[in-house]
């Protein structure tokens, strides 16, 4: 069993933007605290300890312990919750939707970085203790986003009455209509050791909850119990109570947008894509029916599309006596993160690292501390026949994330025994054409339009005899090709990155726990590298 790497960069799935940043490009030096390195971590651990309410601690570990009652939680999970009560102690920080049993495989990925992560910084710093998190989107409501997984290719979907736009958050949604998935899932996992504990885990936690967050919170406990992660849900109003300043600065003077607006207007300067564009009013309401956003009109407060509203007094004084009702969008969930844990670093993907460049500024503006930011370990997992067919067909692994058109391409012309490259050509009817636009420029300048369209399509002609004849070397080579397409549509479902599309069981049915294991061995969060991990034997 073997694992290798290649740069991010060489990838092709990742934007400018995460590649500068992981580059520490000079222009995004100041949309970030500090770059996520080891050395960096004492002087994020000085600050935070400085700027921490430690009084949030206790409610914290009260919420906390009520939400892990009825689970089987292991000793070092119970043990991290207790720690969470002392100044000493400080959290690494992943999120993730709730998606139906975990979504795509990218949800280990994440919490796999986020443990390792806490180990590191045990080891450097053994004077601190360091706990890792996975914070629940129990607050979300796009149950289109999470209400499927992908399994052998095929899509596995919850169809539930409660997804209407305008319903309430996810996490509150009822697990009932779950039997028929888990029946279609049964079926398709078969037999054997793993795929019975896989259809348990499944069982216990949708068809044993009675909500989404519950269930969550089984199948996360279940996966990662033993490694002591701790999995928050944040919506408790002892927990909201100490976010409910923020909220009222966002409600009086609409704090996220006009603080973040500097960072945004940065990154369109240069070129990058916004990730979130803020509203006003960056907060929704939140009750048993509803998640709707809050807007002002005028003086007045309103509940986007209902009869609910407020004068400025009115909420606040909501605020004061429900915090728990107002969510934080995705402006403001960071802070609302970085105000109730003793927070070090957020690991996330690429969309979310680039929102959270935007809000630098705002957190300033609130005087708490920006986290560190650090991108989630990214791996393809292969088989060891898989490989070796790879290397049958002597393609690297840098050629193995190429667009498989540019693949198929450029092994044709390899193995051809004809050249199919015409660029030698297109050069030196370039150059001939060069010597025809002088001489156009001494005699008549009219001529040197007619002179660029027969360049044009001179070149055009040499462009579509070449694409021509590489189509017919195709045909002949189909075998070769075949089993090229075949590789890459293996490892790269939907022509996208495996971590996006494919379901954990898919690989634990094979692997078990030691899938976990293997992962929790090879995903150093602090290298940046794509890994490739090889499993079994040729």
């Amino acid at each position: 069993m073997s694992t290798d790497h290649i740069a991010y960069s060489d990838t092709n799935y990742f934007t400018p933007l995460i590649l500068d940043y992981l580059s520490e490009k000079e222009s995004l030096e100041h949309l970030y605290h500090r770059f996520p390195k080891i050395e960096n971590f004492r002087a994020q651990i000085d600050e935070k300890s400085q700027s921490y309410n430690n009084f949030v601690r206790k409610d914290l570990v009260e919420v906390l312990k009520e939400q892990y009652a009825d689970l089987k939680v292991s000793e070092a999970t119970s043990g991290n919750i207790d720690l969470l009560s002392s100044d000493k102690t400080f959290t690494v920080v992943t999120g993730h939707q709730l998606n139906l049993f975990t979504g795509p495989l990218y949800f280990l990925y994440k919490i796999v970085s986020t443990i390792n992560l806490t180990r590191k910084l045990k080891e450097e710093h053994p004077e601190n203790d360091f706990v890792p998190v996975y914070w629940m989107a129990t607050e979300d409501h796009d149950f289109e986003e999470i209400n499927f997984f992908n399994l052998h290719g095929k899509k596995f979907k919850w169809n539930n009455a409660e997804k209407r736009a305008g319903a309430t958050a996810v996490g509150k949604l009822s697990t009932e209509g779950l039997e028929e998935v888990f029946k279609l899932f049964s079926s398709e996992i078969g037999g054997g050791t793993n795929a019975e504990e896989l259809k348990e885990m499944f069982q216990k936690a949708y068809l044993e909850h009675n909500n989404l967050t519950d269930a969550t919170r089984y199948l996360a406990n279940r996966l990662f119990g033993k490694e002591g992660l701790v999995i928050v849900a944040a919506g408790d109003s002892r927990l909201k109570k100490h976010f409910s300043i923020h909220i009222k600065n966002e409600l009086l003077n609409e704090s996220s947008s006009n603080a973040s607006q500097a960072a945004i207007d940065s990154l369109q300067e240069q070129d990058y894509k916004v990730q979130v564009n803020p509203r006003d009013i960056n907060l929704f309401y939140l009750n048993d029916e509803i998640r709707e956003r809050i807007v002002k009109k005028d003086a007045q407060y309103f509940v986007h599309e209902t009869e609910i509203s407020w004068s400025k007094e009115e909420i606040l004084a909501e605020v004061d006596a429900h915090p728990e009702r107002f969510s934080p969008n995705v402006m403001m969930r960071p802070l609302y993160q970085e105000v109730l844990l003793p927070n070090l670093c957020y690991i996330g993907g690429g969309g979310e690292l680039a929102y959270w460049l935007q809000l630098k500024n705002y957190f300033e503006a609130e005087t708490v501390v920006f986290p560190m930011l650090l991108l989630r370990n990214s791996a393809l997992l292969q088989t060891a026949k898989q490989d070796a067919k790879r290397r049958k067909l002597d393609i690297s692994l840098k050629e193995l994330f190429l667009k498989q058109h540019e693949l198929i391409n450029r092994k044709v012309r390899k193995i051809s025994n004809i050249n199919i490259d015409f660029s030698e050509q297109k050069e030196h009817l370039i150059q001939q054409f060069q010597q025809m636009y002088e001489l156009a420029e001494k005699t008549d300048k009219s001529f040197i339009g007619a002179v660029k369209a027969q360049e044009v399509k001179q070149l055009k002609g040499l462009d579509n005899l070449e694409n021509r004849l590489l189509q017919a070397q195709k045909r002949k080579l189909k075998d070769e090709v075949e089993r090229i397409a075949a590789l890459q549509n293996d490892l790269f479902p939907n022509r996208s990155l495996q971590e996006r599309q494919t379901n954990f069981s898919e690989y634990y049915d094979e692997y078990g726990q030691g899938l976990i294991e293997r992962l929790l061995k090879e995903l150093d969060p602090l290298d940046a590298n794509f890994k490739i991990i090889t499993f079994g034997k040729e």
